[in-house]
């Protein structure tokens, strides 16, 4: 990854690569960055050691991931908004030696750093004042290039190295199949620690193309960056489109650049997809993919897209192999939903230190089991997703897994027993909603559950409503019954 945007960065160093808020690299002075800071790192740490970067999206975000990768280092992602305690969690599982952070999150950092002798590195400009020479080829396509996290239904995470085979295999072939190109123009608004706005910025590094990055979305602002950027490709998710139509503002129809707009990290629905191609005068090419394998399937560009298309996933992108398997592990018959099953040169090995994951992850001859049931559409013959067989609720294109924020609800003096479901909302697709069994003598306080949440999670995996039951329902194997949690949301015996 590093080794192709240094390339790019020596035939076209005056080329733009970044813009936010206006200020801009080339793709010359950002590869400057990425070098100092690179040989900074290279200094205090080992090939392979974990290097934690929690700061909002910025231009130094970048030099000190590019930097990380090209001294050997391993990227550890963090959230902005992690608490101390999700924090601590992170570096315990990944084993980081160093972290870089600035804004609010150096501060939190701070206070977990000494626990676990971490080194912290808040003065950014600190890691871009050591010159040095680092060799390129140190650097091999199978070594672990990031180190993602995802929550499992434990509620601990679980970490999902992802080499730079991996990374470029994925972003790769999703550039073929939207071509991509050195002229195009990327805008987006998406966090740089989740896949799908890292991907932008793999794009266009190592196509040597454009990257205009709203740190902080707005309608009116996304839609004045498009258009002022002559932007070719926009990334969304549908919760932003969702913002898009309701804050009903027209791209310009003096804005003819723009060619494709990618929906991705939850469905989107036929509604929004018309409304969204009403306002953009294109209609958004849907993509899938999960943590372990990158970018998997899409929409064809190419192709005329109808609204009709909207409830579906696409077909698989070129290199990747997928299946639909049945409960006993093999290829279901045409026309029958099974779990989706993926095999090829984006998918990860299996997660970090944890053999037993990996070995459920994994069906026989090396399938990834991604949990979701899918079909093929028999008009189209695209992929429909029909749900999940993990509990991953998808809440404004982010993953939260319900048994992290049991855990927390569990916690507070008046539950007894907690349960968290998602449920269909407009704006986030996946509304965090929980039940609670209360401990005697104490009423329901929704306010005081959902603070006490806040206090220990990141906003977007707190739940936005709170309801208390007299008992949770439960399946024959002693499960909680989240079908029947969500139907009793609009019941009377939830209050």
């Amino acid at each position: 990854m590093h080794g192709l945007a240094h390339g790019v960065a020596l035939r076209e160093p005056v080329r733009p690569a970044i813009s936010i808020d206006g200020v801009e690299l080339t793709h010359g002075a950002l590869d400057d960055r990425a070098s100092l800071a690179a040989g900074w790192l290279a200094a205090h740490i080992a090939p392979g050691d974990r290097v934690l970067i929690a700061g909002a999206a910025s231009l130094d975000w970048a030099a000190c991931y590019l930097g990380t990768l090209r001294a050997g280092g391993v990227a550890v992602l963090a959230n902005p908004a992690y608490t101390a305690a999700e924090l601590d969690e992170l570096i315990g599982a990944s084993g980081a030696r160093l972290a870089v952070a600035w804004g609010d999150v150096a501060g939190t950092l701070a206070e977990v750093a000494r626990r676990h002798r971490l080194v912290l590195v808040t003065a950014v400009a600190e890691l871009l004042t050591h010159k040095t020479d680092i060799v390129m080829d140190r650097v091999q396509p199978g070594a672990i290039a990031v180190l993602a996290f995802t929550s499992g239904t434990s509620g601990r995470p679980k970490g999902v190295p992802l080499t730079h085979r991996n990374l470029l295999a994925s972003i790769r072939t999703a550039m073929a199949a939207w071509r991509w190109s050195h002229d195009d123009v990327l805008v987006h608004a998406l966090p740089l620690f989740h896949q799908h706005g890292l991907g932008g910025l793999h794009a266009t590094l190592i196509a040597g193309s454009s990257l205009h990055l709203l740190p902080h979305f707005t309608p009116a602002g996304l839609l004045r960056t498009v258009t002022d950027s002559r932007a070719t490709v926009l990334f969304a998710v549908p919760t932003l489109y969702q913002r898009l139509v309701i804050a009903d503002e027209a791209l310009p129809a003096a804005a003819k650049d723009l060619r494709l707009a990618i929906s991705g990290s939850a469905p989107l629905s036929e509604h929004l997809a018309t409304g969204a191609a009403q306002l953009l005068g294109r209609i958004p090419l849907v993509r899938y993919g999960t943590t372990e394998s990158g970018l998997d399937t899409s929409h064809v560009y190419h192709e005329p897209r109808e609204l009709g298309l909207s409830g579906t996933i696409g077909v698989p992108l070129p290199g990747l192999e997928v299946r639909l398997a049945g409960e006993d592990g093999a290829e279901v018959e045409a026309g029958a939903d099974g779990e989706i099953q993926l095999r090829g040169p984006q998918v990860f090995g299996g997660y970090w230190g944890d053999v037993e994951a990996t070995a459920a992850a994994f069906a026989a001859e090396g399938w990834f089991r991604t949990g979701d049931i899918g079909g093929l559409d028999s008009a189209s013959g695209h992929l429909v997703i029909r749900g999940r067989s993990k509990e991953v609720i998808v809440s404004g294109g982010m993953n939260v897994f319900p048994r992290e924020v049991e855990i927390v609800l569990e916690k507070h003096p008046s539950v007894e027993e907690a349960a968290v479901a998602g449920i269909t909302d407009e704006r986030w697709g996946e509304q965090v909603t929980a039940w609670v069994v209360l401990e005697p003598g104490h009423a329901l306080d929704a306010d005081a559950l959902i603070a006490h949440a806040r206090s220990m999670l990141a906003a977007y995996k707190c739940p936005k409503q709170v309801f208390s039951l007299h008992a949770l329902p439960h399946n024959r194997a002693g499960k909680v019954d989240r079908r029947k949690l969500r139907a009793s949301a609009g019941s009377p015996e939830a209050r």
